[in-house]
């Protein structure tokens, strides 16, 4: 009776260990969409940030004319400040999107910008500040540079907490969870939910890292402000990882059980 439940519980600790194994199946990226991998058939392709309230701009006017450089940009290196974030007064220097949609910007004024584009922002300007010229009798050719300052993105779980800056116009999650160090072995790459805050409101998308087709989904590239939530999987409450930390598990409860059924016998 004693061997039978011996087995018994010998059994159950194996297939328990084993169901706790983690694969390659639950670890690896871009697979392709089969065996429990979600395929995304949206075939959205990448399409350019339209500004919204809060959001700031950084803008540079070049021009032939050096007034004009001197009045819309001021003097000095503030705008190699601004390029690499380390200006400690960019709300000085930068242009708040107002909850009216507009920037005010100098001569210009109030300049309507929400919804628009960095590029149409960067025609509005150009076309605005030729038409100052043409008033003036200014003959000068002009250019505006406008980026926006202050993007960043939040990562939440699995031990990579963290708000990361975007290094540069176009993010999508595989280089965002690669500037954060990847996910931790444990993470569940196949429930990752994000939150974006839209016009219509927020909202959370849940996907799976592991397929290749991600890439046509929607949420694949970021925006500024999105936060990545991440989860541990199931496993992590045993903490094994492959067939031989589970053997090596079932080896040392075993040991330990017979040990203890021979102190007490």
């Amino acid at each position: 009776m004693r061997k039978s439940l011996t087995r018994i519980l010998l059994f159950m600790m194996l297939a328990l260990q084993l169901t706790s194994c983690i694969t390659t199946h639950q670890l690896n990226y871009l697979q392709s969409p089969k065996n429990n991998v979600q395929t995304y058939k949206d075939t959205i392709s990448y399409k350019d940030y339209r500004l919204k309230e809060g959001d700031r701009l950084f803008i540079q006017v070049y021009s032939t004319d050096e007034k004009t450089n001197t009045l819309f940009n001021g003097a000095g290196n503030t705008g190699m400040q601004m390029m690499t974030g380390s200006s400690e007064n960019m709300d000085l220097y930068t242009y708040l999107v107002k909850p009216d949609g507009n920037i005010k910007f100098p001569l210009i004024g109030d300049l309507s910008v929400k919804g628009k584009t960095i590029r149409e922002t960067k025609e509005s300007l150009e076309q605005a500040i030729k038409s100052i010229h043409k008033a003036n009798s200014v003959d000068s050719e002009s250019s505006v540079d406008v980026r926006m300052v202050g993007r960043t993105f939040s990562i939440i779980g699995s031990g990579k907490s963290g708000r990361f800056p975007f290094p540069k116009e176009k993010v999508n999650v595989y280089q965002a969870l690669a500037m954060a160090g990847d996910l931790s072995y444990y993470a569940d790459r196949s429930k990752v939910r994000i939150l974006r805050v839209t016009e219509n409101g927020n909202q959370i998308k849940s996907f799976d890292l592991r397929s290749a087709s991600i890439i046509n989904s929607e949420f694949y590239y970021l925006e500024p402000d999105d936060v990545i939530f991440l989860q541990p999987m199931k496993q992590q409450f045993f903490g094994v990882s492959t067939f031989w930390a589970a053997l090596s598990t079932i080896i040392t409860t075993y040991s330990l059980g017979y040990f203890v059924y021979k102190s007490f016998k």
